[in-house]
């Protein structure tokens, strides 16, 4: 056991001191706010463009009521023919013609937007919406109904959720957070696991492994550097917990704040219509993350973060077992790919099963792949959330730590043959036999 330990510390010390450690440590946090903030600065940004239009009205007062010029969209009526105002477009000022017919209301489909190039898809969404409303007003006085009567009646209904214990609870949130447990646990294996495959070709290659194995055993250094790599993981993984528990509470202060001092600013007139609506849009939204900043609570983060913490050990002990027996089968990375592949078949099947799972959670797909040790580490986090059997969770972790002792014996086999032959290829054939070997 003294041997053990003194390969988990050397190898946890060396790659800890790392500059690649430190990097990512900081920046994935960083980069998971950014994800955050994105949206946001994208659309803050995409309102800076300025579109000219210049419209062709053969119905005339269409256009003077409803679609008002703004910071973003300039419509100008012009009383000139559609083919004069082709002649006239100035491709430096211009964005392009709007074309409407005198029986627009009709012939809806004769409405034109001619562009100099393919029309953005922010414009078209725009003047489509605009002339939508103003076709079904036209439609409605035709009928004699009136617009104020048709829009007394609509009614937004923002479904809340709770459980049969009056607990609150977030669908949206519910699926985000198990869907992003799931990456993370797939992106974690893959990531440390491959450091302990290309950790053991290096000792290999560099044939430091021969001084080794003349004090400790294979086993030891291969159950060694596995548990030190999951040290660095685990370390890793910890930090970022605070670093984005901290940046979080940061944005959530920030959008509560801004929540709390909006004003909803709702107006009758015709021309302002397009705008009230943007501005409802954008309050149901702010509404909408404020709902899920409140409804954190639904979540039982303490059983998620603690599945979370056995099921990336579990799967990273099961995978980089059998990582390091690859990496020991081999002389460098380039030879590692016919064996990588059939290893990590179902730890990518798991995560392309994981996105139907999560519409489904409780489904027979849902329950068995969770179950299976292969597959569980993903599958299971993403259902965690929903709200799983305390039975399925317990068989889950049991098959989970079977499945790692029996990958950790048969990698210990390969591992101990393999890790002293040099420029001899492995075949599957040959491999086969290692396991066989009596000691």
């Amino acid at each position: 056991m003294n041997k053990i330990a003194l390969i988990i510390q050397r190898e946890y010390i060396t790659r800890v001191r790392k500059k690649s450690f430190i990097v990512m440590t900081v920046i994935g946090p960083l980069l998971m706010a950014l994800l955050m903030v994105a949206p946001i600065l994208i659309s803050k940004f995409s309102k800076d463009n300025h579109y000219k239009i210049k419209v062709i009205d053969e119905a005339p007062k269409i256009f003077t009521t409803l679609m008002p010029s703004n910071e973003e969209f300039l419509f100008v009526n012009d009383t000139i023919s559609l083919k004069e105002a082709k002649k006239a477009f100035d491709v430096e000022e211009d964005y392009g013609i709007l074309y409407v017919p005198a029986d627009y209301i009709k012939n809806a489909g004769g409405i034109v937007l001619i562009t100099e190039k393919q029309a953005n898809v922010q414009v078209k969404a725009y003047i489509e919406k605009a002339l939508q409303k103003q076709i079904e007003t036209a439609k409605l006085k035709s009928k004699g109904i009136e617009e104020s009567t048709l829009e007394s009646i609509k009614t937004n209904i923002n479904l809340k959720t709770q459980t049969l214990g009056g607990i609150k609870s977030n669908t949206e949130l519910t699926t985000a957070v198990g869907f992003i447990a799931g990456i993370l646990i797939y992106m974690f294996i893959f990531l440390y696991g491959v450091q302990v495959m290309r950790g053991v070709i290096e000792e290999k290659t560099n044939r430091i492994v021969e001084v080794i194995i003349s004090s400790v055993k294979p086993f030891e250094l291969m159950l060694g550097k596995i548990i030190g790599v999951a040290l660095v993981g685990l370390t890793q993984f910890l930090l970022w917990i605070v670093l984005t528990v901290t940046i979080s509470a940061g944005v959530t202060t920030l959008f509560t704040a801004k929540t709390s001092g909006a004003e909803i600013v709702r107006t009758q007139s015709p021309a302002s219509h397009i705008a009230t609506e943007s501005n409802d849009q954008e309050n149901i939204s702010k509404e909408d993350i404020a709902s899920i900043f409140e409804n954190m609570d639904s979540i039982n983060f303490p059983l998620i973060i603690g599945c979370f913490l056995f099921y990336f050990l579990g799967g990273y002990l099961l995978y980089s077992a059998l990582f390091a027996a690859i990496g020991a089968a081999v002389d460098n990375e380039t030879e590692t790919q016919q064996f990588m592949f059939p290893v990590t078949i179902p730890l990518i099947f798991s995560f392309i099963i994981a996105q139907s799972i999560i519409t489904n959670p409780d489904s027979q797909l849902g329950f068995w792949f969770s179950i299976i040790p292969f597959t569980s580490p993903v599958v299971m986090m993403v259902r965690i959330a929903f709200g799983v059997p305390v039975w399925q969770i317990a068989l889950s972790m049991s098959l989970l730590v079977v499945g790692f002792v029996f990958t950790t014996w048969m990698a210990a086999k390969i591992y101990r043959t393999g890790i002293l032959l040099y420029g001899k290829k492995a075949t599957y054939k040959e491999i086969l036999k290692w396991l066989f070997y009596k000691n």
